[in-house]
């Protein structure tokens, strides 16, 4: 590992603990109930961060939670409309959100297939939560998806002893809005309890057309009595989007200037440029939760919980010269006697999905012991098909909402684990985590891609299983202000839907494995706090994609035999007044594919050559990442100047320096002050917020692709394209809660 250490600056944000928004005695019953069994603490050891209730609430005006978590160590984050509210996504280590665990209440979020997390699907619900957990690395035992790159364990807020009711609003530049009004009933008859939330969001954003209207619920009714507590949650949002990914060229950009959305482009009847309105994202989610928590003796406490989560939606997308047999439609004779075989479309692609299961966990605390072992079991069904709206002057028969894919995936995955703690005297503790995980999956119907070989709907029949073994161990070092730890974890993935409806069917894709190994360092005192975090994640056959198209024509992810990613996380804060504070945390990383073999197409479609790149960096990951606060906190005001650094990113595994993105610097300026109790209002806080303070003109996110022609010589000419994802320069957001 003697390439891992780098040259380095000190460091960051020390974990915070979490905050609990009722009264002590309530907050006592809580925690001595609830079991979470997937959360980290001092003895566990993993590299983690707590981001508070009050933190959340610090800055929400109405961005995504991926921008409310964004100065957590190895964080970055991406915005499609520019401005943090729509379609947003997170990497961690250089891992994107399909390689990350994400529970809420210990509940698996992440999508059965995808494996990834829709943020727009769930608008403003850090407005609901208690705090959230982040784990990087492998971390504990988790339900659903394998956390390859790090876990967010999300957790909803506690029922409240006391009636409260909360209204809060926010607006700010690109017309964003959010409207959020809270209500709790307070503890009723000394055990029942009601809580509710509702919100609306909108905003034009800074891309053009990348409109989002969102709204969401959350609602909780419980129980409690000393020993038990009883919670039913309902969450849920519906969301329509205009599409930004379609991310423009930067000839394009230059041309048509940053804001320009390329998504829904059309040459109308009189050849002019057009943008189809209805180039829309449509879905509506709702998550349903039971959850028991009861102490079983002294010693130990039961978890249990029941989850199902209900969602439906489509996309409207406008196609320009596609080829119609592709879509179920036969070419047609046009009136000037031409055959025509492509033509302008509408189609619409549906999801309509079900995920339902249970968990259970059992802790046991006493003496040098702290043990939890439980399991769960999770059903999906999810149903895909597509259809035809609208065919440019079609001649023939065509039904309305003609369908021309339609295929079902089911899911059933299921684990048991049992992890433990011993302390082996005052400063010393063992760790071990134990987790076996089965996995059923099938895929039945015709896909969404054209064979051409058989001259019809590529067929589907997926049908595969996985048995993973996960195991953990760790050393817990604690005394005072300090705390080391060392510990050694796998992990197993299996593929995602998309590895195999694109994929070579002669050629189905493998499962990855991970082994990561972490040591860490952390010093807290009152004047200041610093920590530090090695970690080595070894990764065996990691799907990457390398050029290489299926014979349908889309992307392949493939096994790539070796990979790793390599750093070192520095923490630390300095508290010399009550009134100030500064933490900075820093990255640095080394993150590599070994011996990469690049596929180049002719015309992107055909004749592929290969290139041997030699050991590559591995796409969107980094090498530097530094996020820096000075806070200052004086009476009820209190301002923050946060900023981040993203040093260069590839944007393909193959080191193309054509395709990259561009380090960035950026900054953001928070202002606020609260007032406690006028005028029979309990607190009044008002904020105002200037992003990107410097007007740093940057992108966070985007695509590349390549092909080649023959020369004059007949030898290949490479080109390489990319489209980039701009983000907003300076803009402003006020904000205003009341709390009764």
């Amino acid at each position: 590992m003697k390439n891992l250490i780098l040259p380095a600056a000190v460091i960051a944000m020390t974990a915070v603990p979490a905050v609990y928004a009722q009264s002590d005695s309530t907050a006592i019953v809580l925690r001595d109930v609830e079991v979470v069994a997937n959360r980290a603490d001092q003895k566990t050891p993993v590299a983690y961060n707590n981001v508070s209730k009050s933190e959340l609430e610090r800055y929400n005006d109405g961005r995504d939670i991926t921008y409310l978590l964004n100065f957590t160590p190895s964080l970055i984050t991406t915005s499609d409309a520019g401005s943090g509210i729509g379609y947003t996504s997170l990497r961690v280590r250089g891992t994107d959100a399909s390689r990350i665990n994400i529970t809420a209440n210990g509940i698996p979020v992440n999508d059965s297939e995808s494996h990834n997390v829709y943020w727009v699907n769930m608008p403003d619900f850090a407005s609901s939560l208690r705090d959230v957990q982040i784990q990087r690395g492998v971390g504990t035992s988790v339900n659903g998806a394998a956390a390859f790159g790090a876990s967010i364990n999300m957790i909803t807020d506690a029922p409240s002893e006391d009636p409260y009711a909360e209204l809060s609003g926010a607006y700010g530049s690109y017309n964003t809005n959010r409207e959020t009004l809270r209500v709790g009933s307070g503890l009723l008859g000394g055990h029942w309890s009601f809580d509710a939330r509702l919100s609306h969001l909108s905003s034009d954003g800074y891309i053009d057309r990348a409109t989002s209207k969102l709204w969401s619920y959350f609602g909780q009714a419980a129980y409690r009595n000393r020993g038990t507590l009883l919670r039913f949650i309902a969450f849920g949002g519906k969301e329509e989007t205009y599409m930004a990914w379609e991310y423009p060229s930067l000839g394009d950009i230059e041309k048509y200037g940053r804001r320009y959305n390329p998504s829904g482009k059309y040459t109308d009847k009189d050849g002019k440029t057009a943008y189809y309105a209805d180039q829309k994202d449509n879905f509506i989610q709702h998550h349903f939760q039971l959850h028991l928590s009861q102490m079983l003796g002294e010693y130990w406490r039961m978890s249990a919980a029941l989850h199902y989560t209900d969602d439906y939606g489509y996309y409207n997308q406008y196609k320009t010269r596609r080829t119609l047999v592709e879509y179920g439609l036969s070419d047609y004779v046009n009136d000037k006697g031409e055959t025509v075989e492509k033509s302008d479309l509408v189609r619409l692609k549906y999801n309509d999905n079900g995920f339902g299961g249970g968990v259970v966990n059992f802790n046991y605390q006493q003496g040098h012991w702290n043990a939890t072992f439980g399991g769960g079991a999770h059903y999906f069904h999810g149903h895909h098909f597509g259809r035809i709206a609208w065919v440019r002057n079609y001649v023939g028969p065509i039904d309305p909402l003609q369908e021309y894919y339609n295929n079902t995936g089911k899911k059933f995955d299921s684990n048991i684990f049992g992890r433990a703690t011993y302390d082996i005297n005052s400063k010393f503790s063992v760790f071990a985590d134990l987790q076996y995980r089965h996995i059923h999956y099938t895929i039945s119907g015709c896909s969404d891609n054209y064979d051409w070989n058989i001259g019809d709907m590529a067929v589907l029949d997926v049908r595969r299983d996985w048995n993973f073994f996960n195991p953990k161990a760790g050393l817990n070092f604690t005394t005072g202000n300090h705390r080391a730890f060392a510990s050694w974890s796998v992990a197993h993935r299996e593929p995602v839907r998309d590895n195999f409806t694109d994929g070579d069917r002669n050629h189905d894709p493998d499962a990855e494995r991970l082994f990561d190994y972490e040591l860490g360092y952390a010093y807290n005192a009152k004047l200041f706090s610093v920590g530090v975090n090695l970690y080595y994640m070894d990764y065996k056959d990691q799907l990457v994609v390398t050029g290489q198209l299926s014979d349908t024509g889309n992307p392949l992810s493939v096994n790539v035999p070796k990979s790793y990613r390599m750093g070192i996380e520095l923490q630390g804060a300095l508290r010399p007044v009550s009134w100030f504070d500064w933490q900075i945390n820093a990255t640095l990383s080394r993150n590599r594919i070994k011996n990469f073999v690049e596929y180049i197409y002719e015309d992107e479609w055909t004749n592929p050559i290969t290139f041997d790149r030699g050991d590559t960096p591995i796409a969107f990951s980094p090498d530097f990442v530094l996020h820096n606060a000075f806070n200052f906190h004086v009476a009820g005001f209190d301002a923050s100047l946060e900023s981040r650094y993203i040093s260069k990113q590839y944007m393909n595994n193959a080191r193309s320096e054509d395709t990259t993105l561009d380090s960035y610097f950026v900054s953001d300026l928070h202002l606020g002050y609260t007032f406690k109790k006028i005028a029979g209002i309990k607190k009044l806080h008002v904020g105002f917020s200037i992003y990107n303070l410097f007007n740093e003109k940057y992108f966070n996110n985007g695509y590349a692709g390549a092909g080649y022609y023959k020369g004059d010589n007949g030898e290949p000419v490479i080109y390489r394209y990319a489209g980039y994802s701009a983000q907003a320069p300076t803009h402003v957001s006020a904000n205003v809660s009341l709390s009764f």
